[in-house]
């Protein structure tokens, strides 16, 4: 009898055995299943774009206004131009008289924020998107407008590759300026140089008319004077102005009289018969 009951309370133990088995496994696969979900579930940082920034708005109030939805990382606005700050610069002082130091803002034109959880970033963007800035009254930028929108696998170094880039060109097209100011600078030099040489060779008596000289056709005049030059060029020049004159006077008697014109009268001779 007690070799049958021990062999039943083995009988017994063994499905205890493989129950706490199973359930020992059973842990140990929602154990790794969690470790694996949080680290699905890492924590990726989201980018939102400001498209608008109002004047005198700075960095510390967007991180000011945008800590109360989420944690809030770097933060980068785009000043303005050089352009428009000497403008802005000039208008001060000319608004101020001169008298005394004028003071003008230095403004933004666009803006990029970080948040911690790039899940509060849509979120952010997406609830205060064309709402107030300034939730009281009193505040400065009541009156404007978020503009927010946000950047899809979009990261810090990625702004911060554009924005090298960015530098980069602006600094070959200020080289490729510059070059071009040497380029005229040099040309007006050298025209200067070609300029004053030409104006001592011009006055230099070695070389008359070495820095003028051109061939200029005859007039009729200049060939009529070397015509008469010659031996024997006066006369004829007399005569035969003689002889366009009288052609002249022959075809003017022509017409008034209504005779014909002296070469019909000199070729056709007249035959005169005695009666």
């Amino acid at each position: 009898m007690a070799a049958g009951e021990s062999e039943k309370e083995v009988a017994e133990l063994e499905p205890l055995e493989e129950k706490d088995l199973k359930l020992e496994a059973e842990e140990e696969q929602e154990e790794s299943e969690e470790a694996a979900g949080s680290a699905k579930k890492r924590v990726v940082p989201g980018i939102v774009y400001l498209g608008h920034i109002p004047p005198r708005f700075r960095p510390l109030h967007v991180r000011n206004l945008l800590s109360a939805y989420g944690e809030v990382g770097r933060v980068f606005f785009q000043p303005e131009g050089g352009f428009v700050q000497r403008k802005k610069k000039a208008a001060a002082a000319s608004a101020t008289g001169g008298k005394k130091r004028s003071k003008y803002s230095k403004d933004y034109t666009e803006g990029w924020v970080e948040f911690r959880d790039k899940r509060v970033a849509k979120r952010v963007a997406a609830s205060l998107h064309n709402t107030p800035m300034g939730a009281r009254r009193r505040s400065p930028f009541r009156y404007d407008l978020w503009n927010l929108k946000y950047l899809h696998r979009f990261t810090w170094s990625h702004l911060s590759e554009h924005l090298a880039f960015e530098r980069q060109v602006r600094r070959q097209r200020l080289r490729a300026e510059v070059a071009q100011a040497k380029r005229e600078t040099d040309f007006y030099l050298r025209s200067v140089e070609r300029g004053k040489r030409f104006l001592a060779a011009d006055g230099d008596a070695t070389r008359p008319n070495g820095s003028w000289t051109f061939a200029q056709r005859p007039t009729e005049q200049e060939l009529r004077a070397r015509k008469a030059a010659r031996p024997g060029g006066r006369e004829r020049a007399r005569l035969a102005n003689a002889q366009d004159q009288a052609r002249s006077n022959r075809g003017l008697l022509a017409r008034i009289f209504g005779a014909p014109p002296p070469s019909e009268s000199m070729g056709d001779p007249v035959v005169v018969k005695d009666s």
